[in-house]
């Protein structure tokens, strides 16, 4: 049990900003192992942020504190995923083939294209955030960073990580593979069957069958993963998640 804490405890280093790690040793086969825990920081991240949406409520308008809320958890992850969607977006819209995709994601500056798809990843997550009933706003908040961090478990798990030099997403991909997958997935599906009862089951169905379309691409337009594309698709499926949300449960 020692050893799954320390884990967790790298993981919540890893995606978040918070010094939870202090003291730890790393190594890439802890990285890989830490993935495991992935949808958990998530349901940490999202019980933060429904115990800030009941702090604030009672002085906030709705629409202004759905806005803080998506603020404070890109503070608090240090906007790691939204780097990786521009990079992903500037390198699809501009790489003709494999190779020059990862070149322009290489590339630090931000271009038009992905400038285009962080609004747009902001604004869908947003205006979906704040339509979702209020009866299921709380079980959203948790539910969606748990998700969206599920889906990197599921890539690294089942896709190679493709670029040759190496980077800080090899570490995770290179260790990550059928325990981390199961726990992970677990998760996933026990925080969806707590907040959502039986229609959880269908929201992790729908997420399945989104996870593999995923990675299906990815295979087919990288050969891989990197970890801009693990950040990008932590993105694309927390904002899916709270528009299956809004389709499931009504909006």
């Amino acid at each position: 049990m020692n050893r799954e804490w320390q884990e967790l405890r790298i993981a919540g280093a890893f995606l978040t900003r918070f010094p939870v790690a202090r003291g730890l040793e790393a190594p890439p086969e802890r990285l890989g192992r830490s993935m495991a825990f992935f949808p958990a920081v998530g349901l940490i991240l999202g019980l933060m942020l429904v115990v800030l949406n009941w702090a604030l409520g009672a002085f906030l308008p709705r629409a202004v504190l759905d806005c803080l809320l998506i603020l404070i958890l890109i503070a608090a992850t240090g906007a790691l995923h939204l780097d990786g969607m521009a990079d992903l977006v500037d390198g699809l819209a501009g790489g003709k083939d494999r190779e020059g995709i990862l070149r322009i994601m290489k590339d630090s500056r931000v271009g038009a294209m992905g400038v285009i798809g962080l609004v747009m990843v902001l604004l869908l997550k947003y205006l979906s955030l704040y339509h979702v009933p209020e009866d299921y706003k709380a079980a959203a908040l948790m539910f969606m960073p748990c998700a969206g961090r599920w889906i990197q478990v599921v890539l690294a798990s089942f896709c190679r990580y493709v670029r040759a030099e190496g980077g800080t997403g090899g570490a995770f991909v290179d260790h990550a593979g059928e325990r981390e997958f199961l726990i992970g997935t677990a998760t996933l599906l026990l925080a969806a069957l707590v907040l959502f009862g039986l229609k959880g089951v269908f929201l992790v169905f729908l997420l399945g069958l989104a996870a593999m379309v995923l990675l299906r691409f990815f295979e087919a337009r990288l050969g891989g993963v990197t970890g801009d594309v693990l950040g990008a698709a932590t993105e694309v499926v927390e904002v899916l998640t709270l528009l299956l949300v809004l389709a499931v449960l009504g909006a």
